[in-house]
Formats: structure tokens, sequence, C-alpha cells
């Protein structure tokens, strides 16, 4: 009965372990709280990138046109050159980015993973699990078409 027990506790402590491993939890720039359990049925696109990277500028429009033409698709973008607020919102303004931005660093970061490169853009399907992980730039067809790999025929 202990051993039961025992292996119970720890498949159920695994299940938590691998349910929080993938949660997050980001303030934008708005003070609006995101967190991945909010966007159930909805792909999430978290996207790290700077405004000092020109891969991540090259890939900006493409994104806000997504995030303004498909209600399945919920973007978050990550600006990591945070020592500068007033930059990363002037410069978000600039380029009409429609969809929230997070004020990021190293650590709020880690939530997801330990970014090493920009742009990196993280994938979660409806269901909230980790799909796919992009190092280098994103385009709207290319997410478009993985969406549409993974998505039920009809």
């Amino acid at each position: 009965m202990l051993k039961h027990t025992t292996t119970t506790l720890m498949i159920g402590i695994s299940l938590l372990f691998c349910t929080q491993i993938f949660a997050f939890q980001f303030q934008d720039t708005t003070g609006k709280i995101h967190q991945l359990s909010d966007y159930k049925g909805r792909w999430v696109i978290v996207n790290f990138w700077a405004t000092w990277c020109p891969p991540c500028l090259k890939e900006i429009p493409d994104l806000i046109a997504l995030y303004g033409n498909r209600q399945d698709i919920m973007i978050i973008g990550v600006a990591m050159d945070m020592d500068d607020p007033k930059m990363v919102l002037d410069f978000a303004q600039s380029m009409a980015i429609n969809y929230p931005i997070v004020l990021g660093n190293q650590q709020l970061a880690a939530q997801i993973d330990e970014i090493s490169l920009l742009p990196s853009t993280y994938f979660y399907d409806p269901n909230g699990e980790p799909a796919a992980r992009q190092l280098g730039i994103v385009s709207r067809d290319s997410i478009e078409q993985f969406i549409a790999s993974k998505s039920p025929q009809k």
C-alpha cells in the first residue's frame, strides 16, 4: 500500500511540475497581466526581440498583421532592451504595434527559456502545450504554415 501511495504521489508531483514549467506570467506596458492559461483555445506566440536587432525589426510587420487578422492567435512581444523603457514604448508606437509588449530581461525570459539569440519565438498550441521554438526570424507565412500543419484537417 505504501509503495502504491508513493508512486501515485510521485506521478502527481511530476504532472504538477510539467504543468507549471510551461506557465508564464508577464505584465505588459499597460499593466495587464498575461498568463498562458488566459489564452486556452488560441495559439500563443511569445516573441523575444529588441529595438537594436535588425532581424527582429523585419519580422514585426508580419506579427502585427497576424495579430490584427487572426482571432485564433495571441502574440506577446517581449522587448529585451529593458534599460530604456521610453525608447521601447516610442518604438512600439512608431511601428503601430497592436499586440501587447512586455519589458523583458533575462529573469523574466527564464520563465520560458534561456534566451541567447534574438529574435526567439515560442509557440504554444491551443491546449497551452509547447509546440515549437524558432531561433531567428519568423514570417507570417511560416507561422501560418506551421499552425495549419498542426491543426486538425477539416
